[in-house]
C-alpha cells in the first residue's frame, strides 16, 4: 500500500513510520504545519508543530530513507480546532481540542488530500489498535488514545493505521534508539498544543474578553464575581474566587455553568454525580446506529474513569443511562462507548456531551 505517515516530530510517529516501512509499504512522511507562527510553539514538553518539531521529523524521515514534505494546514487548524475551542468555552462547555484535530484535520483534511494523491492510508503515532475496522484501546493503558479517536467514522477508520498501539511506550523509545532515531528521548508533548504557556484561562481571556458574572450557590445566593464563564469547568475546585469551603466545611465545586446569564453554580461533591448523559453528533464505528438499547462501558473524558451503562441511539445523538454515577461530566467533552464483553477495549461509538441528569434511573439495576 501507499502510506502517508503523519510525522509530528515525536518518537511515536517516527516509529509508526518506521514500522510502516518495515511492513513493506510505500511510505512518504509529512509534517503538518499547524501554526502561522511555528517558532513560538515549543517550550520543552509543551506545544508542538514548531520549527524544531519539523526539523526532528525531517531527520527521522532521512534515517528511514523516505520522502518528506511539510504541508501547511494552519488556516484549517485555526478554523476547525482553535476557533471551535474558543467558541465552545465561551458557550460554557469544556472541549477537547484533540478530538476535533483528529476528526477535522488528521483524518479528514489530511486523509482527503492523501486519498486525492493516491495514498491508501494515513499512519499516525496514536496509541490505539485497529483491525478489521474495529478500534480498540492500546496495550499501554497509560498512553491509550482510543478516546480521542472515537470521533472517527467507519470510513475514516478504513484508511487509518496505528502501528504503535500494540506496544508499551518504553519499548517504543527503546526501538527508536535502536533504529538510530534522535527523537528516542524527546519529551512527550503535554497540555494543549496551541497554548505552549499552559495558561488556558489567559489564552481564552485574550480572545473572549471580560464577560462579568456571579458565582452562586445552589439556592442562587451570590458568593463572588468572575470575569467570564470561560474560566470554569464542571468539577473545578480551585480558582473559584471563594474565601473558603462551604458552610459544612467541605470543598465546593463547579456544578453548573450558564453562559447566557454568566452564572457559575457551585456545590458539594455529591451534587456532581451524574446518572444520565445526553450527547449529540453520534458516531458509530460500525457505520450504523444500533436499533436497540445496548450494554456498554462509557468514558466521559480523556483521562477519566469509566462506568457501566445502557446506551440508546436517538434522533439527535444518543442517551447513556449509567449503572454507576460519574462526576465531573462536562458539556463539550465526548461520551465514548466501549463494548463490555471485550474487557472494555472495543470502541462502539461516541457523541458530544450536550447535557446531563442527576436522577438515577438505573440505580435499582446495579
Amino acid at each position: 500500500m501507499r502510506v502517508l505517515a503523519a510525522m509530528s516530530g515525536g518518537v511515536d510517529s517516527a516509529v509508526a513510520a518506521a514500522r510502516a516501512v518495515d511492513a513493506g509499504h510505500d511510505v512518504v512522511g509529512v509534517h503538518l504545519a499547524l501554526s502561522a507562527t511555528p517558532g513560538t510553539l515549543r517550550t520543552g514538553s509543551r506545544g508542538c508543530c514548531s520549527k524544531e518539531d519539523a526539523g526532528d521529523a525531517r531527520r527521522a524521515a532521512d534515517v528511514l530513507g523516505i520522502p518528506f514534505y511539510v504541508w501547511d494546514f494552519a488556516d484549517r487548524f485555526k478554523e476547525d480546532v482553535i476557533d471551535d475551542f474558543v467558541a465552545s468555552y465561551a458557550a460554557g462547555e469544556t472541549p477537547n481540542p484533540c478530538l476535533r484535530c483528529n476528526e477535522k484535520i488528521k483524518f479528514s483534511a489530511l486523509a482527503d488530500r492523501a486519498v486525492a494523491l493516491g495514498f491508501d492510508a494515513v499512519a499516525t503515532g496514536h496509541y490505539a489498535r485497529l483491525a478489521d475496522g474495529v478500534l480498540r484501546r492500546a496495550v499501554d493503558a497509560d498512553k491509550d488514545q482510543s478516546y480521542v479517536l472515537a470521533v472517527l467514522t467507519a470510513q475514516q477508520l478504513s484508511r487509518a493505521m496505528f502501528p504503535v498501539g500494540d506496544t508499551p511506550k518504553p519499548e517504543i523509545r527503546a526501538e527508536a534508539a535502536a533504529r538510530g532515531l534522535a527523537v528516542a528521548d524527546k519529551p512527550d508533548s503535554h497540555d494543549i498544543c496551541f497554548i505552549p504557556s499552559g495558561d488556558t484561562r489567559a489564552f481564552l481571556g485574550a480572545r473572549i474578553g471580560i464577560r462579568p458574572g456571579a458565582v452562586v450557590d445552589a439556592d442562587g445566593r451570590k458568593l463572588a464575581e468572575h470575569e467570564g464563564v470561560h474560566g470554569f469547568t464542571i468539577g473545578q475546585r480551585k480558582g473559584l474566587g471563594l474565601p473558603g469551603p462551604g458552610p459544612d466545611g467541605k470543598p465546593r465545586y463547579v456544578t453548573g455553568i450558564d453562559p447566557d446569564s454568566g452564572e457559575v453554580r457551585v456545590g458539594s461533591a455529591e451534587e456532581l454525580q451524574v446518572w444520565t448523559v445526553r450527547a449529540e453528533r453520534a458516531i458509530w464505528t460500525s457505520g450504523a446506529a444500533p436499533d436497540r438499547a445496548i450494554d456498554c462501558v462509557v468514558q466521559v473524558r480523556a483521562h477519566g474513569g469509566t462506568a457501566p451503562a445502557v446506551a440508546e441511539a436517538t434522533a439527535t445523538g444518543l442517551t447513556v443511562r449509567l449503572r454507576e454515577p460519574l462526576t465531573g461530566v462536562a458539556r463539550g467533552q465526548a461520551a465514548v462507548l466501549y463494548r463490555p464483553d471485550s474487557a472494555g477495549d472495543e470502541v462502539i461509538g461516541s457523541g458530544t456531551i450536550a447535557g446531563t441528569e442527576s436522577a438515577a434511573p438505573l440505580a435499582e439495576a446495579r
